[in-house]
């Protein structure tokens, strides 16, 4: 189909376009920006004035509760939540039931999200069989199979020669290990940060040296072997440290950020709020403040939602025993804005860690707007103020710590391959 969308600001962080331009789409790719090329022809104009116009969002960190967890989540409600959050790419940890490790789980994955045509899915291998660390898996076959890189997800890695093996397994056929740093034995049975709320709630802690010392073993590995490496979902001032000097160095090196942890931090879990069970814990408003200033930095590359939907049951629980997690799709560019308009960042840079930054860490061909690059668009209005809360998510998990929240910018059109998959009503 043939869509003009005019008049919206395009903004595209990759060709350093931030002005208001009509763009031009067809056969599902985009075919031009500006000016109409001779002889197009609109089947569909879609007016986005008042509205910005960019890349659709690519999320690192989205769990699709497919296989495994259907109770949770379903395959269909999440992707509903994923286009309705203007995300038409995610990546899906491996920690499903079973886990991602072998070639026919991850293309029955890869053939249900097709078939569903909504968001792009880009699934992270099991980095060891059912994620236990004793055992590789078959890495090449995976990635075959449609792998995007190679994860234990929160599942520990106590084995640091086993971590070195695979380190060295990814390095020799280039592909990315995703890890996230936390000592198991540090963190064991711990459910907050082991700070002056855990203990004023008499809650189980987890300190920042669990993952400060889990990422420095990490990183030295790195070195040996020469492995892309991506750190996920850092949490601490301490980390940012860490990662800032080996980058410095030249590692090949990115990280993540939950958006979870660019605004809240241990005050907010309150008396017991369960919703704030997250993982990793929420941390003080300095290590806050210094996640924040290491996205303005660059040393941080890209925010996630770390979409982790679960179910009424698990969540009605006292804090300590109730799961971790948050849904989080739909709330991600919101939330992304908002940290914007705080730190007074401009939209394109904050726009490209959402969008071009977890392209390039995913090592896809998106998050871009160039001509002849699919069309995987999300029109937004920026000024729209709405309220979150349970009944308006399509998510599947309706636990956030934001409910109840005023938050500004709501989709109304996302496009992927050239299609209209979701349309505000």
């Amino acid at each position: 189909m043939n869509i003009q969308i005019k008049n919206g600001r395009l903004i595209d962080p990759k060709n350093q376009i931030d002005a208001v331009q009509d763009i031009y789409i067809a056969a599902g790719k985009v075919l031009a920006t500006g000016k109409a090329p001779a002889g197009f022809v609109a089947e569909k104009i879609i007016d986005a004035s008042g509205l910005a116009v960019i890349p659709g969002l690519i999320d690192l960190a989205a769990r699709l509760r497919e296989p495994g967890y259907e109770y949770k989540a379903t395959l269909e409600s999440e992707m509903t939540a994923a286009v309705a959050g203007g995300i038409t790419s995610l990546a899906c940890p491996p920690d499903t039931e079973p886990a991602l490790d072998e070639p026919g789980l991850v293309e029955m994955l890869k053939h249900r999200a097709r078939e569903l045509s909504q968001a792009n899915v880009y699934p992270v291998g099991a980095l060891t069989y059912g994620l236990k660390g004793l055992e590789l898996t078959e890495m090449a076959e995976l990635a075959d199979a449609g792998c995007v890189a190679f994860s234990q997800a929160d599942a520990p890695l106590t084995d640091t020669r086993v971590m070195m093996r695979a380190m060295q397994y990814a390095a020799t056929f280039g592909f990315g290990v995703w890890l996230r740093p936390q000592d198991s034995f540090l963190a064991r049975n711990g459910v907050a940060h082991d700070g002056e709320v855990a203990t004023r709630l008499g809650l189980p802690a987890i300190p920042v040296c669990a993952e400060t010392i889990a990422l420095s073993t990490m990183l030295q590995l790195a070195r040996e072997t020469g492995v892309r490496l991506h750190i996920c979902r850092i949490s601490s001032a301490a980390a940012v440290a860490l990662i800032r000097e080996a980058k410095q160095e030249g590692l090949a090196l990115t990280c993540d950020v939950s958006m979870n942890h660019i605004h809240l931090s241990e005050m907010d879990i309150g008396y017991f709020d369960s919703n704030c069970h997250l993982v990793p814990p929420l941390r003080s408003q300095r290590d806050r403040d210094a996640l924040r200033a290491g996205l303005l930095e660059g040393v941080i590359d890209a925010i996630c939602s770390n979409h982790s939907p679960v179910d009424d049951d698990a969540k009605q629980l006292p804090f300590g025993e109730a799961e971790a997690g948050a849904t989080g799709l739909e709330l991600l560019l919101p939330l992304v804005l908002k940290w914007t308009q705080q730190d007074k960042q401009t939209l394109a840079d904050a726009i490209a860690k959402v969008t071009l930054n977890p392209a390039r860490i995913l090592n896809i061909d998106a998050g871009h707007l160039s001509i002849g690059a699919a069309a995987d668009v999300c029109i937004f209005d920026p000024a729209c103020d709405w309220k979150v809360e349970a009944a308006a998510l399509k998510s599947q998990g309706k636990n956030t710590p934001f409910l109840g929240m005023a938050l500004q910018g709501k989709v109304r059109y996302t496009l992927v391959n050239g299609q209209i998959v979701y349309q505000a009503i």
